[in-house]
């Protein structure tokens, strides 16, 4: 080989090399770097979970290992997300009939039952918003530095929070822009769960998705027991609430940077993310998903606050409340296996169907003042928004394959288009999904100040909308001859 014929083949390997493929001067041929290799940054130039030796060999391990931490980081951002809903039932001062304040709560605060749900319905309202960027922030900066950097970003709610609980006499106002500072938690979850969705083989989506929510969703749960009794037992009282997450969210960031690695092809163009918003069937998964998730993040705020105010039993909105957002969260994975083994739409379409019926009994136990059939009631909705949130959460990526079948042209190119979509819309449509836990705050209030006091028209409502979404499933997406018929 002459020095000239060398000069270009040096200067070609290394312009292939800056496109992520390596060439091997061989005289014949080049070939791609290796699946799985973690270079620089972390960062994994190929990656090919489709490819079943591949996964088995490597690929499996690499996408468990990036899916424990994520769950990590996530988990801490739920918790802060909803700490709002612990700490309100503890600050709600006891009024007369004509107003007037005969006792204040914990640490001289005297909220009315309207201002902490609209304090949990901000920190909620925020969350859904956040959700939106954060989704843009995975193909931007890569999946696991984002998943750093966010979870920093929660010094903000929880060393916000410590410092205005332990001021009594500050405003209203100035309460609920540090509540709504508590929505940077509840963005964690679009970018995590766009970012896990890139790993994991579409065989085994439904269940990954599905622990990676759970594992956050149970964030809750673990705030709403653990915080009251670390308020408890602490000598500055509420302001603990805010301080014990501070050290839990630098951790996470830590262990996210060293551990976790970002995938070449979900840092790219973030115009897919877009583009999966010009198919109807996002926009009709996101209002699908209000029903589920938005129930779940809506009822998980307002149930214990209901506990205190309908009941008056804040000792059990403390005490036992956190098992509506705990069984929640465990039963999701398990709408995520159910629906890989079934179908999404059928276990969604199941999930309102009995959501309804859990509804209605509610509203019995309000009617009959019955504290316990309406507790149960609440635990069933709960398993049932779990499992309806691993559900359609599956359908996301069925559906995108489904377009991709049927409108790509085929190519390796058309492929990766239509995945980076469904992970754009993954989390886009939790955003959306996640007004759900903006609007059942407010519901809740409007139908106590229009009707006496009583949320029996709030449930009625929700009943109404359960059997409109269980319809808009069959039609869409079980009906025989639907395009995407049994996704």
């Amino acid at each position: 080989m002459s020095d000239a014929d060398v000069d270009v083949a040096q200067t070609s390997t290394q312009s292939i090399q800056g496109t992520g493929i390596m060439a091997i001067n061989d005289t014949t041929a080049t070939r791609q770097v290796e699946p799985g290799v973690i270079g620089k940054g972390r960062w994994i130039e190929r990656w090919d979970p489709e490819n079943d030796l591949f996964w088995e060999a490597k690929g499996k391990a690499i996408a468990y290992r990036n899916l424990c931490y994520s769950i990590v980081a996530e988990h801490i951002g739920f918790s802060v997300w909803l700490l709002w809903s612990i700490v309100v039932v503890k600050m709600y001062g006891t009024f007369a009939d004509d107003g007037t304040l005969t006792a204040a709560g914990t640490g001289g605060w005297a909220l009315t039952a309207g201002e902490g749900l609209t304090l949990l319905a901000v920190a909620s309202g925020v969350g859904a918003v956040m959700r939106v960027p954060y989704t843009f922030a995975v193909p931007i900066f890569g999946g696991r530095n984002w998943t750093a950097i966010s979870a920093l970003l929660l010094l903000i709610p929880t060393l916000g929070m410590a410092w205005v609980l332990g001021k009594p006499d500050t405003s209203f106002s100035v309460l609920l822009v540090i509540a709504a500072t508590a929505g940077l938690g509840g963005g964690n979850f679009a970018s995590s769960m766009a970012n896990i969705s890139f790993f994991y083989p579409d065989k085994a989506k439904g269940w990954a998705l599905g622990l990676n929510a759970a594992g956050g969703n149970i964030g809750v749960a673990v705030a709403q027991k653990i915080v009251p009794l670390v308020i408890g037992i602490s000598a500055i009282g509420l302001p603990a609430a805010g301080l014990i997450y501070a050290p839990l969210a630098v951790a996470a960031a830590i262990l996210s940077f060293i551990f976790m690695d970002n995938l070449r092809e979900a840092k790219a163009d973030p115009k897919p993310t877009a583009r999966a918003l010009t198919h109807g069937h996002s926009w009709l998964m996101a209002f699908l998903y209000i029903g589920t998730f938005g129930s779940f993040i809506g009822y998980s705020a307002a149930f214990p606050t209901l506990l205190k105010v309908v009941f008056d039993r804040g000792d059990i909105a403390l005490s036992w409340g956190f098992l509506g957002a705990l069984i929640g969260s465990l039963a999701r994975p398990y709408g995520g296996k159910l629906a890989d083994r079934f179908g999404g739409a059928i276990i969604t379409a199941t999930s309102f169907v009995v959501m309804g019926i859990g509804g209605y009994v509610a509203v019995l136990g309000v009617q009959q003042e019955n504290l316990w059939l309406f507790f149960l009631s609440f635990i069933v909705l709960f398993a049932f928004t779990g499992i309806g949130n691993g559900s359609t959460y599956r359908m996301i990526p069925s559906i995108f394959n489904r377009l991709r079948d049927q409108d790509g042209d085929g190519t390796a190119e058309s492929a990766l288009e239509y995945k980076r979509q469904s992970a754009g819309a993954v989390g886009i449509i939790s955003a959306i999904g996640a007004l759900g836990g903006f609007a059942i705050p407010f519901i809740y209030m409007w139908s106590q100040r229009t009707f006496d006091g009583s949320i029996v028209p709030a449930l009625r409502l929700y009943i109404g909308v359960f059997a409109l979404m269980a319809v808009l499933t069959w039609v869409f997406y079980l009906r025989r001859g639907a395009r995407m018929q049994n996704v």
